[in-house]
Protein backbone atom coordinates (compact mmCIF):
# COMPACT_ATOMS: atom_id res chain seq x y z
CA UNK A 1 0.00 0.00 0.00
CA UNK A 2 2.80 2.40 0.89
CA UNK A 3 4.42 1.79 -2.49
CA UNK A 4 1.14 2.68 -4.18
CA UNK A 5 0.88 5.87 -2.13
CA UNK A 6 4.43 6.92 -2.96
CA UNK A 7 3.90 6.17 -6.62
CA UNK A 8 0.71 8.27 -6.71
CA UNK A 9 2.49 11.25 -5.14
CA UNK A 10 5.59 10.99 -7.29
CA UNK A 11 6.02 13.94 -9.69
CA UNK A 12 6.23 11.49 -12.59
CA UNK A 13 2.59 10.61 -11.90
CA UNK A 14 1.61 13.87 -13.57
CA UNK A 15 3.37 12.72 -16.71
CA UNK A 16 1.52 9.40 -16.51
CA UNK A 17 -1.84 11.14 -16.17
CA UNK A 18 -1.08 13.42 -19.12
CA UNK A 19 -0.06 10.34 -21.08
CA UNK A 20 -3.42 8.72 -20.33
CA UNK A 21 -5.13 11.90 -21.48
CA UNK A 22 -3.10 11.77 -24.69
CA UNK A 23 -4.41 8.29 -25.57
CA UNK A 24 -8.01 9.06 -24.55
CA UNK A 25 -9.18 10.00 -28.10
CA UNK A 26 -8.12 6.54 -29.30
CA UNK A 27 -10.17 4.71 -26.66
CA UNK A 28 -13.19 7.04 -26.56
CA UNK A 29 -16.44 5.55 -27.78
CA UNK A 30 -17.21 8.46 -30.10
CA UNK A 31 -16.11 11.95 -31.07
CA UNK A 32 -18.62 13.55 -28.70
CA UNK A 33 -16.75 12.15 -25.69
CA UNK A 34 -13.54 13.69 -27.00
CA UNK A 35 -15.37 17.01 -27.37
CA UNK A 36 -16.69 16.83 -23.79
CA UNK A 37 -13.23 16.02 -22.46
CA UNK A 38 -11.75 18.98 -24.37
CA UNK A 39 -14.33 21.31 -22.80
CA UNK A 40 -13.58 19.83 -19.37
CA UNK A 41 -9.89 20.61 -19.88
CA UNK A 42 -10.78 24.21 -20.82
CA UNK A 43 -12.77 24.66 -17.62
CA UNK A 44 -9.99 22.97 -15.62
CA UNK A 45 -7.54 25.65 -16.81
CA UNK A 46 -9.89 28.33 -15.46
CA UNK A 47 -10.29 26.42 -12.19
CA UNK A 48 -6.51 26.32 -11.78
CA UNK A 49 -6.62 30.11 -11.90
CA UNK A 50 -9.33 30.18 -9.24
CA UNK A 51 -7.21 27.83 -7.14
CA UNK A 52 -4.34 30.32 -7.16
CA UNK A 53 -6.34 33.24 -5.77
CA UNK A 54 -8.67 31.20 -3.54
CA UNK A 55 -6.78 28.02 -2.70
CA UNK A 56 -3.28 29.42 -2.34
CA UNK A 57 -3.90 33.06 -1.40
CA UNK A 58 -7.20 32.61 0.46
CA UNK A 59 -9.21 35.30 -1.39
CA UNK A 60 -12.63 34.18 -2.69
CA UNK A 61 -13.06 35.82 -6.11
CA UNK A 62 -16.71 35.55 -7.19
CA UNK A 63 -16.05 37.40 -10.46
CA UNK A 64 -13.86 34.64 -11.88
CA UNK A 65 -16.51 33.57 -14.39
CA UNK A 66 -16.73 37.16 -15.60
CA UNK A 67 -13.03 37.17 -16.50
CA UNK A 68 -13.55 33.87 -18.31
CA UNK A 69 -16.23 35.63 -20.37
CA UNK A 70 -13.95 38.63 -21.01
CA UNK A 71 -11.36 36.35 -22.59
CA UNK A 72 -13.98 34.59 -24.70
CA UNK A 73 -15.51 37.85 -25.93
CA UNK A 74 -12.08 39.33 -26.69
CA UNK A 75 -11.36 36.44 -29.07
CA UNK A 76 -14.91 36.50 -30.50
CA UNK A 77 -15.01 40.24 -31.19
CA UNK A 78 -11.53 40.42 -32.72
CA UNK A 79 -11.94 37.36 -34.95
CA UNK A 80 -15.61 37.59 -35.97
CA UNK A 81 -16.04 41.38 -36.18
CA UNK A 82 -12.54 42.58 -37.08
CA UNK A 83 -11.13 39.63 -39.01
CA UNK A 84 -8.16 38.93 -36.75
CA UNK A 85 -6.33 35.64 -36.70
CA UNK A 86 -7.07 33.53 -33.62
CA UNK A 87 -3.59 33.63 -32.12
CA UNK A 88 -3.19 37.44 -31.90
CA UNK A 89 -6.74 37.61 -30.54
CA UNK A 90 -5.88 34.91 -28.02
CA UNK A 91 -2.86 36.92 -26.84
CA UNK A 92 -5.05 40.03 -26.50
CA UNK A 93 -7.52 37.96 -24.44
CA UNK A 94 -4.77 37.11 -21.94
CA UNK A 95 -3.65 40.76 -21.88
CA UNK A 96 -7.25 41.91 -21.31
CA UNK A 97 -7.54 39.49 -18.41
CA UNK A 98 -4.36 40.91 -16.89
CA UNK A 99 -5.41 44.56 -17.32
CA UNK A 100 -8.94 44.12 -16.00
CA UNK A 101 -7.62 41.91 -13.22
CA UNK A 102 -5.13 44.59 -12.20
CA UNK A 103 -7.81 47.30 -12.12
CA UNK A 104 -10.39 45.23 -10.26
CA UNK A 105 -7.80 43.74 -7.90
CA UNK A 106 -6.33 47.12 -6.98
CA UNK A 107 -9.77 48.26 -5.84
CA UNK A 108 -11.35 45.11 -4.44
CA UNK A 109 -8.36 43.77 -2.51
CA UNK A 110 -8.51 46.74 -0.17
CA UNK A 111 -11.43 44.84 1.33
CA UNK A 112 -11.11 41.63 3.33
CA UNK A 113 -12.92 38.33 3.70
CA UNK A 114 -16.65 38.40 2.92
CA UNK A 115 -16.55 42.09 1.95
CA UNK A 116 -14.11 41.20 -0.81
CA UNK A 117 -16.29 38.30 -1.92
CA UNK A 118 -19.41 40.48 -2.07
CA UNK A 119 -17.57 43.18 -4.02
CA UNK A 120 -16.30 40.69 -6.61
CA UNK A 121 -19.79 39.19 -6.89
CA UNK A 122 -21.03 42.67 -7.84
CA UNK A 123 -18.19 43.01 -10.35
CA UNK A 124 -19.18 39.71 -11.93
CA UNK A 125 -22.78 40.86 -12.22
CA UNK A 126 -21.67 44.14 -13.84
CA UNK A 127 -19.63 42.19 -16.40
CA UNK A 128 -22.67 40.05 -17.18
CA UNK A 129 -24.91 43.11 -17.62
CA UNK A 130 -22.39 44.79 -19.94
CA UNK A 131 -22.21 41.68 -22.11
CA UNK A 132 -25.98 41.49 -22.28
CA UNK A 133 -26.78 45.19 -22.85
CA UNK A 134 -23.83 46.59 -24.82
CA UNK A 135 -25.25 45.65 -28.23
CA UNK A 136 -22.79 47.73 -30.26
CA UNK A 137 -19.83 45.79 -28.92
CA UNK A 138 -21.06 42.39 -27.74
CA UNK A 139 -24.15 41.98 -30.00
CA UNK A 140 -26.28 41.78 -26.87
CA UNK A 141 -28.50 38.75 -26.31
CA UNK A 142 -27.86 37.53 -29.87
CA UNK A 143 -24.26 36.72 -29.06
CA UNK A 144 -21.43 36.30 -31.55
CA UNK A 145 -21.20 33.55 -34.16
CA UNK A 146 -18.59 32.49 -36.73
CA UNK A 147 -15.68 32.79 -34.33
CA UNK A 148 -12.45 31.80 -36.06
CA UNK A 149 -10.79 28.60 -34.81
CA UNK A 150 -7.05 28.49 -34.12
CA UNK A 151 -4.87 28.59 -37.21
CA UNK A 152 -2.93 25.38 -37.75
CA UNK A 153 -0.39 27.10 -40.04
CA UNK A 154 -1.12 24.60 -42.79
CA UNK A 155 -0.10 21.58 -40.69
CA UNK A 156 -3.11 20.94 -38.46
CA UNK A 157 -6.82 21.60 -38.90
CA UNK A 158 -8.10 22.76 -35.52
CA UNK A 159 -11.69 22.79 -36.76
CA UNK A 160 -11.63 19.04 -36.14
CA UNK A 161 -12.27 17.81 -32.62
CA UNK A 162 -9.22 15.63 -32.08
CA UNK A 163 -6.55 18.21 -33.04
CA UNK A 164 -8.24 20.83 -30.89
CA UNK A 165 -8.37 18.33 -28.03
CA UNK A 166 -4.59 18.01 -28.12
CA UNK A 167 -4.20 21.78 -28.32
CA UNK A 168 -6.27 22.23 -25.16
CA UNK A 169 -4.36 19.38 -23.50
CA UNK A 170 -1.12 21.20 -24.28
CA UNK A 171 -2.36 24.39 -22.58
CA UNK A 172 -3.64 22.35 -19.63
CA UNK A 173 -0.20 20.78 -19.22
CA UNK A 174 1.33 24.28 -19.24
CA UNK A 175 -1.19 25.42 -16.61
CA UNK A 176 -0.41 22.45 -14.35
CA UNK A 177 3.34 22.89 -14.81
CA UNK A 178 3.23 26.62 -14.06
CA UNK A 179 0.98 26.08 -11.02
CA UNK A 180 3.35 23.43 -9.66
CA UNK A 181 6.37 25.70 -10.09
CA UNK A 182 4.47 28.61 -8.55
CA UNK A 183 3.40 26.51 -5.55
CA UNK A 184 6.97 25.40 -4.87
CA UNK A 185 8.45 28.88 -5.29
CA UNK A 186 8.94 31.67 -2.77
CA UNK A 187 5.95 33.47 -4.29
CA UNK A 188 3.74 30.43 -3.67
CA UNK A 189 4.89 30.20 -0.05
CA UNK A 190 4.15 33.91 0.28
CA UNK A 191 0.61 33.34 -0.99
CA UNK A 192 0.08 30.56 1.55
CA UNK A 193 1.35 32.76 4.37
CA UNK A 194 -1.24 35.37 3.39
CA UNK A 195 -3.93 32.68 3.35
CA UNK A 196 -3.05 31.68 6.92
CA UNK A 197 -3.10 35.21 8.32
CA UNK A 198 -2.60 38.74 7.06
CA UNK A 199 -1.00 39.72 10.37
CA UNK A 200 1.39 36.78 10.21
CA UNK A 201 2.38 37.68 6.65
CA UNK A 202 2.96 41.31 7.61
CA UNK A 203 5.09 40.27 10.56
CA UNK A 204 7.28 38.37 8.09
CA UNK A 205 7.76 41.52 6.03
CA UNK A 206 5.41 40.51 3.20
CA UNK A 207 3.79 43.26 1.15
CA UNK A 208 0.15 42.16 1.35
CA UNK A 209 -1.32 44.38 -1.36
CA UNK A 210 1.34 43.67 -3.94
CA UNK A 211 1.20 39.90 -3.49
CA UNK A 212 -2.59 39.77 -3.40
CA UNK A 213 -2.79 41.75 -6.64
CA UNK A 214 -0.18 39.46 -8.19
CA UNK A 215 -2.23 36.37 -7.28
CA UNK A 216 -5.40 38.03 -8.56
CA UNK A 217 -3.84 38.98 -11.90
CA UNK A 218 -2.38 35.51 -12.44
CA UNK A 219 -5.79 33.96 -11.76
CA UNK A 220 -7.60 36.31 -14.16
CA UNK A 221 -5.05 35.59 -16.90
CA UNK A 222 -5.77 31.87 -16.45
CA UNK A 223 -9.51 32.56 -16.70
CA UNK A 224 -9.21 34.82 -19.76
CA UNK A 225 -6.99 32.39 -21.68
CA UNK A 226 -9.37 29.55 -20.86
CA UNK A 227 -12.23 31.70 -22.14
CA UNK A 228 -10.33 32.34 -25.37
CA UNK A 229 -9.87 28.61 -25.88
CA UNK A 230 -13.57 28.07 -25.13
CA UNK A 231 -14.54 30.56 -27.84
CA UNK A 232 -12.24 28.79 -30.29
CA UNK A 233 -13.72 25.34 -29.67
CA UNK A 234 -17.42 26.32 -29.39
CA UNK A 235 -17.29 29.14 -32.01
CA UNK A 236 -20.45 30.73 -30.66
CA UNK A 237 -20.90 32.60 -27.39
CA UNK A 238 -23.65 34.59 -25.71
CA UNK A 239 -23.94 36.81 -22.64
CA UNK A 240 -24.94 33.82 -20.49
CA UNK A 241 -21.26 32.90 -20.51
CA UNK A 242 -20.75 35.76 -18.05
CA UNK A 243 -23.45 34.51 -15.69
CA UNK A 244 -22.12 34.30 -12.14
CA UNK A 245 -23.45 30.73 -11.96
CA UNK A 246 -20.35 29.67 -13.90
CA UNK A 247 -18.25 30.99 -11.03
CA UNK A 248 -20.17 28.83 -8.57
CA UNK A 249 -19.71 25.87 -10.90
CA UNK A 250 -15.97 26.39 -10.79
CA UNK A 251 -16.06 26.73 -7.01
CA UNK A 252 -17.88 23.40 -6.91
CA UNK A 253 -15.18 21.84 -9.10
CA UNK A 254 -12.56 23.16 -6.69
CA UNK A 255 -14.39 21.95 -3.60
CA UNK A 256 -14.82 18.47 -5.00
CA UNK A 257 -11.23 18.15 -6.15
CA UNK A 258 -9.54 19.92 -3.26
CA UNK A 259 -8.79 23.59 -2.60
CA UNK A 260 -5.11 24.48 -2.55
CA UNK A 261 -3.96 21.19 -4.10
CA UNK A 262 -2.23 20.60 -7.41
CA UNK A 263 -4.48 17.88 -8.81
CA UNK A 264 -7.72 19.06 -7.17
CA UNK A 265 -8.88 21.42 -9.96
CA UNK A 266 -8.44 18.75 -12.63
CA UNK A 267 -10.01 15.93 -10.61
CA UNK A 268 -13.02 18.00 -9.54
CA UNK A 269 -13.67 19.31 -13.04
CA UNK A 270 -13.50 15.88 -14.64
CA UNK A 271 -15.67 14.21 -11.98
CA UNK A 272 -18.49 16.77 -12.10
CA UNK A 273 -18.34 17.10 -15.90
CA UNK A 274 -18.80 13.39 -16.46
CA UNK A 275 -21.40 13.10 -13.70
CA UNK A 276 -23.33 15.84 -15.46
CA UNK A 277 -23.09 13.91 -18.71
CA UNK A 278 -24.38 10.81 -16.95
CA UNK A 279 -27.52 12.63 -15.76
CA UNK A 280 -28.23 14.80 -18.79
CA UNK A 281 -31.95 14.15 -18.43
CA UNK A 282 -31.81 16.07 -15.13
CA UNK A 283 -29.96 19.06 -16.56
CA UNK A 284 -32.57 21.56 -15.38
CA UNK A 285 -32.60 20.02 -11.92
CA UNK A 286 -28.91 19.24 -11.60
CA UNK A 287 -28.50 21.42 -8.51
CA UNK A 288 -31.17 19.32 -6.79
CA UNK A 289 -28.85 16.37 -7.32
CA UNK A 290 -25.48 18.06 -6.89
CA UNK A 291 -26.54 20.43 -4.09
CA UNK A 292 -26.99 17.79 -1.37
CA UNK A 293 -23.94 15.90 -2.64
CA UNK A 294 -21.86 19.07 -2.39
CA UNK A 295 -23.14 19.75 1.14
CA UNK A 296 -22.24 16.21 2.23
CA UNK A 297 -18.83 16.55 0.62
CA UNK A 298 -18.11 19.82 2.44
CA UNK A 299 -19.21 18.27 5.74
CA UNK A 300 -17.34 14.97 5.54
CA UNK A 301 -14.53 15.85 3.11
CA UNK A 302 -13.93 19.60 3.57
CA UNK A 303 -10.55 19.38 1.86
CA UNK A 304 -11.91 17.71 -1.27
CA UNK A 305 -10.69 14.47 -2.80
CA UNK A 306 -7.05 15.41 -3.30
CA UNK A 307 -6.89 17.35 -0.03
CA UNK A 308 -8.45 14.50 1.98
CA UNK A 309 -6.03 12.05 0.41
CA UNK A 310 -3.08 14.23 1.36
CA UNK A 311 -4.40 14.60 4.91
CA UNK A 312 -4.83 10.82 5.20
CA UNK A 313 -1.30 10.30 3.92
CA UNK A 314 0.06 12.79 6.47
CA UNK A 315 -1.79 11.06 9.33
CA UNK A 316 -0.54 7.68 8.15
CA UNK A 317 3.05 8.92 8.01
CA UNK A 318 2.68 10.41 11.49
CA UNK A 319 1.39 7.10 12.90
CA UNK A 320 4.25 5.19 11.28
CA UNK A 321 6.76 7.64 12.71
CA UNK A 322 5.25 7.32 16.20
CA UNK A 323 5.26 3.55 15.92
CA UNK A 324 8.93 3.60 14.92
CA UNK A 325 9.89 5.88 17.81
CA UNK A 326 8.11 3.96 20.58
CA UNK A 327 10.21 0.74 20.43
CA UNK A 328 13.46 2.64 20.06
CA UNK A 329 12.64 4.89 23.02
CA UNK A 330 11.77 1.90 25.20
CA UNK A 331 14.92 0.07 24.16
CA UNK A 332 17.13 3.08 24.86
CA UNK A 333 15.64 3.69 28.30
CA UNK A 334 16.01 0.01 29.20
CA UNK A 335 19.61 -0.04 28.10
CA UNK A 336 20.33 3.15 30.01
CA UNK A 337 18.87 1.81 33.24
CA UNK A 338 20.79 -1.44 32.85
CA UNK A 339 24.05 0.37 32.27
CA UNK A 340 23.57 2.78 35.17
CA UNK A 341 22.51 0.15 37.71
CA UNK A 342 25.04 -2.64 37.70
CA UNK A 343 24.22 -5.32 40.17
CA UNK A 344 20.46 -4.84 39.94
CA UNK A 345 19.96 -7.77 37.62
CA UNK A 346 19.61 -10.15 40.55
CA UNK A 347 16.42 -9.91 42.54
CA UNK A 348 16.85 -10.20 46.26
CA UNK A 349 16.52 -8.47 49.55
CA UNK A 350 19.18 -5.93 48.63
CA UNK A 351 17.66 -5.07 45.27
CA UNK A 352 16.02 -1.91 46.58
CA UNK A 353 19.24 -0.70 48.21
CA UNK A 354 21.13 -1.38 45.02
CA UNK A 355 18.54 0.60 43.08
CA UNK A 356 18.92 3.43 45.56
CA UNK A 357 22.67 3.40 45.37
CA UNK A 358 22.72 3.43 41.58
CA UNK A 359 21.96 7.13 41.16
CA UNK A 360 24.65 8.04 43.68
CA UNK A 361 27.12 5.85 41.81
CA UNK A 362 26.15 7.48 38.52
CA UNK A 363 26.42 10.94 40.13
CA UNK A 364 29.90 10.13 41.44
CA UNK A 365 31.01 8.93 38.03
CA UNK A 366 29.62 12.09 36.48
CA UNK A 367 31.53 14.29 38.93
CA UNK A 368 34.72 12.36 38.29
CA UNK A 369 34.25 12.79 34.54
CA UNK A 370 33.57 16.49 34.99
CA UNK A 371 36.71 16.81 37.15
CA UNK A 372 38.79 15.04 34.53
CA UNK A 373 37.42 17.32 31.85
CA UNK A 374 38.12 20.40 33.93
CA UNK A 375 41.62 19.20 34.64
CA UNK A 376 42.20 18.63 30.97
CA UNK A 377 40.96 22.11 30.23
CA UNK A 378 43.28 23.67 32.80
CA UNK A 379 46.13 21.76 31.37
Amino acid sequence: MSRLVNMFNHPAMLVVLLGLAAVFPFVAANEYQVYVMALAFVWAIAVYGLNIITGYCGQLNLAHGGFFAIGAYAVAILTADHGWNFWPAFAVAGLAGAVFGLVVGAVSLRLKEHYFAIFTLCVGFIIYMLLDKWDALTHGPLGIISISPPDGFGFVDFTETRPFYYLVLFFLALAVFFTRRLSASLVGRTFRAIRISDDLAQSLGINLMRNKILAFVISTVYAALAGGLYAGVVRFIGPDLGNFMHTFDMIAYLLVGGIGTLMGPLLGTLIITWLTQAVQSLEEYRMIVFGPLLVLLVIFFPKGIAGSYQAWRARRASREMSADQRPSTGHDSGAGSTASTPGTTRAGPNSSSNATAAPAYAHTKTNESAGDSKGSGNA
